[in-house]
């Protein structure tokens, strides 16, 4: 998975559709879910598509499995996902993500019904970290 860095440095030179077409890209390059961790358990609330995110710790480090049923909606996923994946828990939970994610201005970029449930994306993940950072 790129950085979220290298995604920002093409975010910012492109426009538009480019944009969206970069989104969808990311999406299809999310390790595969396994269907059978799509459940209500892993369910985003509150998202315009279906979203489900999978968190797993390996050796110390968080590592998530996502997926959507929309396109645009899972490359959205995968650039919350990529800000912290594989990185310490105790780091993500420390993490402002939502600030990290300022530089590709999604609110004015997407319909909000595209980002409405972003900030529970980043409240599953940031959960999932301080519990892990918790019991280290």
């Amino acid at each position: 998975m790129r950085t979220l860095d290298d995604i920002s440095e093409e975010y910012e030179f492109l426009e538009g559709d480019e944009r969206y077409r970069l989104l969808i890209e990311l999406g299809r390059e999310l390790d595969a879910m396994p269907d059978a961790l799509k459940t209500d358990a892993t369910l985003v609330r509150g998202c315009s598509a279906s979203v489900w995110v999978y968190p797993t710790d390996q050796d110390g480090k968080l590592h998530f499995l996502a997926d959507s049923n929309a396109a645009i909606t899972k490359g959205i996923v995968a650039l919350v996902i990529s800000a912290v994946q594989d990185k310490p828990a105790s780091e993500v939970a420390a993490m402002d993500v939502t600030a990290a994610l300022e530089p590709f201005d999604l609110k004015n970029q997407l319909s909000s019904n595209r980002t409405q449930g972003v900030p529970n994306m980043i409240a599953l993940v940031k959960e999932h970290a301080s519990r892990l950072a918790a019991a280290a």
